[in-house]
Order: C-alpha cells, then sequence, then structure tokens
C-alpha cells in the first residue's frame, strides 16, 4: 500500500523487523541459557541425577560454551570497531542508519553469554561441593 498509494517504500520498516529480531535473538540466548531451555539432546541427561548433570554442564560449558564465546567475541572484535569506526549505516534508500549499533550485539551477545556460562559453572560445581547429593 505504501509503494503504491504513496509511492514510498518500508525499508525502513523491513530493516527495523530485522533489527528486532536480532535483538531478540541476540540477547536472548545467555537468558535461554540461564532458564535451562537451549536445545539439547535429553536421552541420558534427564535420568541423570543431579550430580551428574551438574559434571556435564560444569564440562559442556567450559570445552563448549565459553570457548565458543571466546571465538565469537574476539572474531567479531575488529568486524563491530571497522563499523562503528564507520559509523555504518545501510546501503538501502532510505534505510536505518544505525548498523554500527546493531553489529555491537555480537559481541554483547558473546559477553551475556560468557556471563551466563560463568553462573551456570558456579551453580553446578555447588551442587557438585554438596555431600550424598546422589
Amino acid at each position: 500500500m505504501l509503494r503504491y498509494g504513496f509511492n514510498t517504500g518500508a525499508i525502513a520498516a523491513q530493516e527495523s523487523v530485522q533489527y528486532l529480531h536480532a535483538i531478540i535473538f541476540m540477547l536472548g540466548a545467555a537468558i535461554t541459557l540461564g532458564a535451562d531451555q537451549h536445545v539439547r539432546v535429553d536421552i541420558f541427561y534427564r535420568q541423570f541425577s543431579s550430580r551428574q548433570k551438574a559434571w556435564v554442564n560444569v564440562i559442556g560449558h567450559i570445552v563448549f560454551t565459553l570457548p565458543l564465546c571466546g571465538l565469537i567475541g574476539l572474531g567479531s572484535w575488529d568486524y563491530v570497531a571497522d563499523s562503528w569506526s564507520a559509523r555504518e549505516a545501510s546501503p538501502e534508500p532510505g534505510g536505518l542508519p544505525l548498523v554500527f549499533v546493531l553489529k555491537t550485539l555480537i559481541p554483547a551477545m558473546a559477553i551475556l553469554l560468557a556471563l551466563q556460562a560463568l553462573s551456570q559453572i558456579h551453580r553446578a560445581t555447588s551442587i557438585l561441593r554438596e555431600r550424598g547429593n546422589d
């Protein structure tokens, strides 16, 4: 309707939908991890005792989550810094001007996810320190 009725496009509206999706998914990753709602194969995990689950969580976060967060955070640093130095905007005419702010979500997601993983490790190690929790 905008295109034909008012001779204007909806590029800014389309990009804002993409921006909002990026915000939800990038910042929601740590929240989802904290709520223990991430996708995993529960064939064995659901039958484990709380100590066994704690071991799986500690090892999983140390071996997988934290290194992945490091790779994402460090790997995106120059990409985001270049975007900030150029004050990158949308290449589309009428697009949103804050692409550089959106790209900042990449290292922010890595940092928040790493902090949540450290919190999960702390929680799991407190379970492992308890006596007779099998």
